[in-house]
């Protein structure tokens, strides 16, 4: 064992203990560390020696390779969107010979990323676009500025984007990347024409920085092209290797053991699901209880694909399926968690076929509540698979099905219970739009709209929820490990937050008091049908957190539930998985092994899966973010390709965010962010008023604020960034006509506040509305 270190503790950084340490211990050295945090500087505070920093650098390159450190703590960032003192930053522009850098996570919902200035010391020009660094941050003026501790590897991303051609012949690459607010002159082109999407390497020193085309990806307006822009900027896995493929047709074909399993295909079984799903891994049934000791309660049956049982515990499937952390949903492809053999055949419970499932039976009384749960492997047969919209015209009475009363009638019924145990419980009330881009079969926008909202799609919900709490409360009555699915209470700082925004309403929200779900119900109840109630909800889900996974039980704030796990989509979530095989061993349902040695015998939870559920539980919430961005991204794409045609029009709009250089907005319906400049906005001075999130008026009081509805004339709609720029209609556009690329002066783009703007800081007060 290494003996305690000698030297000084760097300053600010916490003493560790002596020994190799857990991925955990070095995951938070780098995070509290004010000093650079290398090989050397690990071993060090850990008094390793000899073979122990072999052992170490092994370590390391492990957790780099599976992004642990390179991409920073899952939570790197404060509640309040600050900066950490360290962090991994990408430098994403130039401005004169000062780079530019974001943080590369960046997770506070309605604040834009900050552009930190980098100060390099010694040598100039060592860094480029495109680099990533591990810089330690500070504020200073009105901004942050970053001091570069090392270089890192470089991701997969390298610089994205179009190539465009100027009146001169000079061939310049056009970022997809919304932050990257300049071209870069593109000094190789390789056999890169005009219109390609390409990637690139950077090349040179600022301010003379230019662009090698590495690879040709095609036309970005081709069918999958905006999907694909997504999948190479966010380094998402797209490719099975051959020898995954491979395990996955010879897991396909393991034997169901029917005589093993529950046999539930006498059941009317249904699956219920999106009309455009590629996938279905969910199936329900409902029946009245016939029990006299549950008079007006039900039984149900909440049927999930028995993915463990083919993606076992160390192999290259369950390898894979960890890498990719679950499956990412376009509008044009679905990359998914597992390939397609098994996520959109032997796992897809397919209507009159035989499939292998983990059912969880509910018992549930007269007051909604379930009373009793047990879990079996079993053998279905789903009697049939329909979308939302048919399954709810059959229980309106608007289109016949042979189901309606052996099985939709009594889902429905059983569904009232639930609800009347949900509406006690007063889970958190938001009911958010969602957007759905409707393409032809060549690919081609034929609508954006947002999906209407049934009573199918509750019933479903609830259904789930009730297995998902079932899952986890099993579990723990076992002893076994969970991988919990956690939403944490909203934390002082967004409360606070949000104490001020209401304020500006003469609303008062006292933070002293225990917060709940509830609380937040009250208060939407109690602001009615009034003009401000989207303002204000949009307010409450911002003062959220960041739901994640882990093996530590935090709670679920939002659903008012005390202990909730994912259970029901195995076969596009790994956490689903995991929880599926603790299952498996808590109750003792492993089934015989396999003949063939290539796939292990067991499809319970693995010893290295309880060891590093926490570590795993880390790395999932961080693909889900990314996968949740690279969603939003590739929609707002298509929502800016759908608008292009519409450019100069007036569209209905809201406010989705304001900042002291202009306000964001949304077309009403299909979504897409985009600026209304200050500077845009006439002569008149505005002021900021950041508890508000207002800007007003000094002369016209006319304000600006989030949620509110306006008209605004679309300026720009650019389908490769995804971004939009309005007007206010009544405001003549600026001298020139509107905005465009300047390409006697590339990448010019003037900086600095607006004339028209003045602040509303904590040192000048509230201006009077």
């Amino acid at each position: 064992m290494a003996s305690t270190p000698k030297s000084k503790t760097p300053a600010r950084t916490k003493v560790r203990p002596a020994g190799f340490p857990t991925r955990d211990q070095v995951v938070e050295f780098i995070t509290t560390s004010d000093q650079p945090a290398g090989k050397r500087e690990i071993a060090k505070a850990f008094g390793l020696k000899g073979q122990e920093k072999i052992a170490l650098k092994a370590l390391l390159k492990d957790m780099a390779d599976e992004g642990v450190i390179d991409l920073g703590p899952a939570r790197a960032f404060h509640k309040m969107g600050g900066v950490p003192k360290v962090t991994v930053l990408r430098i994403v522009d130039v401005d004169d010979t000062t780079l530019i850098a974001t943080p590369e996570r960046w997770e506070a919902e309605g604040q834009p990323a900050p552009r930190l200035r980098v100060v390099e010391r010694g040598k100039r020009g060592a860094l480029t676009i495109g680099d990533r660094i591990l810089a330690r941050t500070e504020e200073a003026g009105r901004g942050w500025v970053a001091h570069p501790m090392k270089k890192l590897a470089k991701a997969s991303e390298e610089l994205l984007g179009v190539v465009e051609v100027m009146a001169d012949g000079k061939l310049w690459l056009r970022p997809v990347d919304k932050r990257i607010r300049k071209d870069t002159l593109i000094s190789d082109v390789g056999t890169a024409k005009p219109g390609d999407l390409v990637l690139a390497e950077p090349h040179g020193r600022p301010p003379r920085i230019s662009a090698r085309v590495t690879d040709i990806l095609g036309d970005p307006f081709a069918p999958r092209s905006f999907s694909l822009i997504a999948i190479h900027k966010h380094g998402i896995p797209h490719v099975f290797p051959d020898r995954v493929e491979e395990e996955a047709t010879k897991a396909s074909a393991l034997p169901l053991h029917e005589d093993k399993r529950e046999d539930l295909r006498h059941l009317p079984i249904v699956a219920i699901d999106p009309s455009d799903a590629r996938d279905h891994d969910d199936a329900v049934w409902a029946t009245p209880d016939e029990d006299e000791g549950n008079a007006g309660g039900y039984k149900a049956i909440v049927a999930i694909a028995d993915v463990s049982y083919y993606v076992r515990p160390g192999s290259a499937l369950d390898k894979e399926a960890r890498k990719r952390g679950n499956s990412v949903y376009f509008p044009d492809q679905v990359v998914p968690m597992l390939p397609h053999e098994l996520s959109s055949d032997m796992c897809s419970l397919r209507a009159g076929q035989d499939r292998a499932a983990m059912a969880c039976h509910l018992t549930i009384n007269a007051n909604g509540k379930v009373t009793a749960w047990r879990f079996t492997r079993a053998v279905i047969r789903v009697a049939a698979v329909l979308a939302y919209e048919d399954a709810q015209a059959a229980i309106d009475g608007t289109k016949d099905n042979d189901l309606l009363e052996p099985a939709l009638k009594p889902l429905w019924a059983c569904w009232a219970l639930l609800r009347k145990a949900r509406d006690a419980r007063d889970p958190l009330a938001l009911d958010l739009p969602e957007r759905r881009v409707v393409l032809d079969e060549f690919g081609k926008i034929v609508s954006v709209a947002v999906r209407e909202r049934l009573d199918a799609h509750m019933l479903i919900e609830d259904y789930m929820i009730a297995a998902n709490v079932a899952a986890a409360k099993a579990l723990e009555a076992k002893k076994a490990p969970v991988m919990y699915r956690v939403h944490e209470t909203p934390g002082r700082e967004k409360l606070v937050a949000l104490k001020e925004y209401l304020a500006t309403f003469d609303i008062d929200f006292a933070l002293g008091q225990v917060i709940r779900p509830a609380t937040f119900n009250a208060l939407i109840r109690k602001v009615g049908e009034s003009e401000e109630k989207e303002q204000i909800m949009t307010q409450i889900l911002r003062s959220q957190t960041q739901a994640y996974y882990s093996p530590q039980n935090m709670g679920h704030f939002g659903l008012a539930l005390g202990s909730y796990a994912h259970f029901t989509s195995p076969i596009r979530r790994y956490a689903d998985l995991l929880v599926h095989r603790a299952l498996v061993g808590a109750y003792g349902l492993d089934l015989p092994a396999p003949k063939d040695k290539v796939i292990p015998d067991r499809s319970s939870l693995s010893q290295e899966d309880y060891e590093n559920m926490g570590r795993v539980g880390e790395m999932i919430s961080g693909h889900e973010r990314r996968a949740m961005e690279a969603e939003r991204e590739t929609v707002d794409r298509y929502v800016a390709a759908f608008l292009s045609a519409h450019v100069g029009e007036v569209v209905k709009a809201r406010i989705t965010g304001v900042q002291n250089f202009g306000f964001f907005a949304t077309v009403d319906g299909l979504g897409g962010d985009g600026l209304v400049p200050v500077s845009t906005m006439g002569a008149e001075h505005f002021y900021y008023d950041e508890a508000g999130k207002a800007l007003q008026g000094v002369d016209s009081g006319d304000r600006y604020t989030v949620g509110q509805r306006l008209e605004l004339r679309l300026a720009e709609a650019d389908p490769i960034n995804g971004s939009l720029r309005f007007e206010l209609p009544d405001n003549p556009a600026p001298r020139g006509g509107p905005m465009k690329r300047d390409r006697t002066r590339p990448g010019v783009v003037h900086r600095g506040r607006p004339k028209n703007i003045r602040h509303i800081g904590a040192k000048r007060g509230k201006h009077k509305r």
